[in-house]
């Protein structure tokens, strides 16, 4: 254009050949404008300066002025693309918005596009308040379809708001309709996933992203690498891994190899992890000792020594130098198995090079030694680590006075302990839990004792002087411990968890709380076990939601729970039978990162068991193996057992098989909880066979195993035999314990009028033989023989009853306090032989010791008042059970049931069959047959018809004798369509159901009245 030139035009200096004729813009043709005459005369040197706002000034003016004139010539389309080229081009947000005002003020209404641009400048200028606004208000309400770039400016804005919802409904609207997301949409929407923690969500879109050629930075492959990997989601943080390989061409920074083989390690992948740091060997990148030593630390866990010792061969090819820990690592993964000569040969390795043992290589095997029960050669390694001028930490201490104890040598444990204190060494709370499981009933005590020698030994004052005789027990600990916070906020923090822990055993959990807040109030920080013995208290003492809100105040103290906390939250819902609750920590715990431990696994699979839930079972059994965890043989006899009480003996024996070929030798609980399931399944040869190993291996029968055999055996009814047992097991000297006695009075009790109310349980000829033969085992461990004091010799209920009472009475000179559970027993004994005041008496004893009734006791009684004919007393009492919050349970509503309908009383027994229903009860096979029956006896076809249906409903087969009363009945009443609905349901069953000739006759009748025989 004459009089301007681009800023690379030269300065013409000689007379230049005719200019060509320039195109001049469209917009001159609309507005006039008036042109410099042109020239050809040379350009001046010194262009004048145009400012650079001046000339944006001039072309918005120039541009808004051609606007105004397409209105006025009706070219409305034009005029908006003139629009959106302001607002694109606009310098700044109060520049776009002036540009629509003036469209506004001259009547033209902007297009969707135009709003797209609009919007699209306020999201790049940060207005992601007012874009929202103008979205909603002008295109949302409107019922516009917005366009491609309209919805990833949508995505950016909401993302920078926080709504991700709104974000991710946008892009997968971009994604709905083919539109190819910006790579800018694309990065705000997985940064804020990120920021918000939802990382799957975040995988999932990036996937998409990558699969559609958007190239992201190399950020998000980290970011997503690192917060999958923290939520435990290995597998597809190792994909974008790939991707991320695959994308660059070349091996991925250190830091991510780094950041994946300790994933991976701390996950129990070891071998893909020693595959990564293979790769990295062979892209020539280096490998640290700490991750050599992770490897050998995840080898050694899983009792992999060979595989450990070839990756800390290979560490030293490559010249990295390993260090204390590596050895320590290696050293520790020989003695847990038990291998202390090779563990030796490293520690003389490691002294060779010149690197000293430190603590935690002597804590190793001192522990090591002691979980081996080699007491002798812990001392041996304690003393060489004195000779080295290394003084022994407590732990070191903790662990050899418990193994001492354990060895039944109290003398040389309390001398190492005051020769610990001598050495100036003072006691912390480990070893206070150590002692106050060797004296029960003392902990106060005990915890006082324990801070007198924290401020001798620790803080260097005398606590006698604070004695006076003046203060309470409670008033001198408290003056110890504030003392001891003036001293030593450290060791301030030992002494609150000591006497907190004390508090704890003590079931004192208010005491505990109120303790907990002045140590807080002091300043002092809480100890994790500290807190973990109140947790654990707290849940004992159904304080659930205190116990939970202690957890979350853990975080708030900068702690996290650790296995042991989540173990104790496990083992109570295991207790309460809450398994839900369980299950939720177990996921708790996977966000967290963390591996249950054995302990875990095994509380929840000994509650499956006993819920009968053994299918569930084997598969958390299953759980455990492919999460790396080794079993222990703790959790090998809670599946054995499992598997016995469930009835799958074979099961057992495979189980009890396996746990040997992993090198676990079976104690005598393992060998009885096999024989029991194999006598549960009448399979008592091959139990005498298991009995006959277990006597070979050196274990005597004792109270658990006699115990198990006497339960069974009187579950089948074989009460001789099962007196046999007694007078065997008095014989060897074996004491009955407080489950024997409970075993002995509730079978006797159970077989009391066993001879008239069923048939007696007959044993084949086979486990008779084999139960012979068991008892011929167990009698070659008798002593001499001795008075028989229970005996009986036959099986009538007479006999049985007076053996049952006897057994009750005989319990009064035994040394054991009844519990719930014997006492439930005697009652039931008292009330099966129609002793009803005595069982009342009984029950009186119970309550006196502050024993409280449960729904079994309840149910006894009322089972007990119902078999006397005492229908009003059991109604009463069935009453009485919701009013003391022990609310009915199924077998409560069925022993009523039974009771109301042997009473006649039938309104009230339909009416507490609908109360079942309300409580999601259903009433089970025998009470729906005494109803039935019931009902059937006093001509009620119609509401018999309708328990008919219900049973069939739940899978319950009337018996032929109540269905043909039915059919009969209905006839009588000319219930014919009712009829033949109940004899179509039985002959569909298929069970050999068939009408007796009465009743055959009598439909026929019914038939022939209606005239509906052919």
């Amino acid at each position: 254009m004459p009089g301007s030139h681009s800023k690379h035009s030269k300065p013409l200096t000689h007379k230049p050949a005719m200019l060509k004729k320039r195109y001049t813009p469209y917009y001159l043709f609309f507005k006039p404008v008036r042109l410099r005459t042109l020239t050809t005369c040379p350009l001046p040197l010194d262009p004048p300066t145009i400012s650079p706002s001046a000339t944006a000034k001039d072309h918005k003016s120039l541009c808004l002025s051609l606007v105004d004139d397409l209105i006025r010539r009706g070219r409305l389309p034009s005029a908006q693309k003139v629009i959106q080229r302001i607002i694109s081009s606009s310098p700044s947000v109060a520049s776009a918005i002036s540009a629509v005002d003036f469209a506004t003020m001259r009547g033209m209404d902007l297009d969707s596009r135009s709003y797209g641009v609009l919007i699209g400048k306020l999201v790049s200028f940060g207005e992601h308040g007012l874009a929202e606004v103008l979205y909603s208000d002008n295109i949302v309400c409107r019922g516009i379809d917005p366009a491609s770039e309209l919805l990833n400016s949508m995505v950016i804005c909401y993302c920078t708001l926080g709504k991700l919802e709104e974000a991710k409904t946008h892009f997968d609207r971009l994604i709905d309709k083919e539109f190819l997301p910006s790579k800018a949409a694309c990065n705000a929407l997985l940064r804020e996933l990120c920021a918000q923690e939802r990382v799957l969500e975040a995988f999932d879109y990036f996937i998409g992203i990558n699969d559609s050629n958007i190239h992201l930075g190399f950020w998000y492959f980290d970011t997503l690498i690192h917060r999958l990997c923290c939520k435990g989601y290995l597998d597809e943080a190792l994909y974008i891994f790939d991707k991320m390989r695959e994308r660059s061409g070349y091996a991925p920074a250190v830091h991510l190899y780094k950041f994946l083989v300790y994933e991976l390690c701390k996950r129990g992948r070891v071998e893909e992890a020693e595959f990564l740091c293979s790769e990295m060997e062979a892209n020539v990148l280096f490998i640290d000792k700490l991750m050599y030593t992770s490897l050998i630390r995840e080898y050694c866990r899983v009792k992999k020594m060979k595989m450990a010792m070839r990756v800390f061969l290979r560490m030293l090819k490559r010249g990295c130098d390993p260090d204390t820990y590596t050895y320590n690592t290696l050293i520790h993964g020989f003695f847990k198995l038990g291998l202390f000569d090779k563990g030796w040969l490293l520690y003389d390795w490691m002294v060779e090079l010149g690197l000293q043992p430190n603590m935690v290589t002597y804590h190793i095997m001192i522990s090591r030694y002691c979980k081996g029960r080699q007491a002798d050669c812990a001392i041996m390694v304690l003393n060489n680590m004195i000779s080295r001028n290394l003084l022994p930490s407590v732990h070191c201490f903790c662990v050899l006075i418990d193994a001492l104890y354990e060895e039944n040598r109290s003398l040389e444990a309390d001398d190492l302990y005051q020769k610990m204190l001598d050495s100036g060494v003072v006691p912390d709370h480990v070893l206070f839990f150590i002692l106050m499981k060797r004296y029960p009933g003392h902990e106060l005590l005990l915890a006082k004792k324990m801070l007198q020698e924290i401020a001798r030994y620790g803080c260097g004052f005398e606590p006698s002087l604070l004695s006076s005789p003046t203060r309470t027990f409670n008033q001198e600990i408290e003056l110890l411990i504030v003392e001891i916070v003036r001293r030593n906020k450290n060791l301030a923090n030992v002494a609150f968890g000591i006497f907190i822990s004390a508090l704890c055993v003590e079931k004192n959990a208010e005491v505990s709380m109120l303790c907990m807040e002045k140590m807080l109030g002091l300043g002092c920080r809480p100890l994790l076990s500290t807190c973990n013995s109140l947790i654990k208290c707290l849940f004992q003492e159904g304080l659930v939601e205190n116990a939970k809100s202690l957890i979350n105040d853990l975080q708030n103290w900068g702690m996290v729970p650790n296995l042991e906390t989540y173990l104790i939250m496990v083992n109570e819902h295991c207790n309460q039978r809450d398994l839900a609750s369980a299950f939720d920590v177990l996921d708790q715990m996977d966000d967290r990162g963390l591996r249950p431990g054995v302990a875990i696994y095994d509380s929840i699979i000994g509650c499956l068991s006993t819920e009968k839930r053994i299918f569930e079972a084997e598969i958390m059994f299953k759980r455990m193996l492919e999460a790396g965890v080794d079993p222990d043989e703790v959790v090998y006899i809670t599946m054995i057992n499992g598997y016995s009480k469930n009835g799958r003996a074979f099961e057992a024996r495979q189980l009890f098989d396996k746990m040997i070929e992993h090198g676990i030798e079976p104690s005598s609980r393992a060998y009885t909880a096999l024989i029991n399931g194999l006598v549960k399944k009448n399979m008592t040869e091959k139990a005498y066979l298991y009995l006959d190993r277990m006597l070979e291996d050196g274990f005597v029968p004792d109270t658990v195993l006699y115990t198990s055999l006497i339960n069974q055996f009187l579950r089948k009814g074989e009460l001789e035999f099962t007196c046999r047992l007694i007078d065997l097991m008095e014989r060897s000297k074996i004491e009955c314990d407080l489950v024997t006695w409970i075993v002995l009075v509730n079978g006797f009790c159970r077989n009391i009028n066993r001879i008239t109310t069923r048939r007696p349980i007959l044993a084949n000829r086979n486990s008779n033989r084999g139960r012979d033969m068991l008892f011929h085992l167990l009698e070659q461990n008798a002593q001499e023989r001795r008075e028989n004091i229970l005996s009986i010799s036959t099986n009538s209920s007479k006999e049985i009853t007076f053996f049952a009472l006897k057994l009750v009475w005989k319990i009064k000179d035994s040394r054991f306090m009844p519990n719930l559970y014997l006492y439930n027993g005697m009652i039931s004994g008292f009330c099966r032989a129609g002793k009803m005041p005595e069982a009342y008496c009984r029950l009186g004893l119970m309550q006196k010791q502050d024993i409280c009734l449960n729904q079994v006791t309840f149910t006894i009684l009322i089972d007990g008042h119902i078999r006397s004919g005492d229908i009003d007393r059991a109604i009463e009492l069935f009453n009485k059970m919701n009013l003391v919050g022990c609310a009915p349970d199924k077998i409560a509503y069925n022993a009523l049931l039974k009771g109301l309908c042997k009473a006649g009383r039938l309104l009230d027994a339909l009416s507490l069959s609908f109360s079942m229903h309300k409580r999601g009860f259903f009433p089970n096979k025998a009470s729906c047959e005494f109803l039935l029956n019931s009902l059937c006896a006093s001509c009620l076809s119609m509401d018999a018809f309708n328990i008919f249906e219900e049973m069939l409903a739940h899978h319950f087969v009337p018996c032929r004798y109540n269905y043909n009363w039915l059919l009969c009945i209905l006839c009588e009443d000319n219930k014919l369509h009712e009829a033949q609905i109940v004899h179509d349901m039985m002959l569909k069953i298929k069970r050999g159901r068939s009408l007796d000739e009465v009743t055959k006759e009598l439909l026929l009748e019914a038939c022939y009245k209606q005239r509906e025989v052919d």
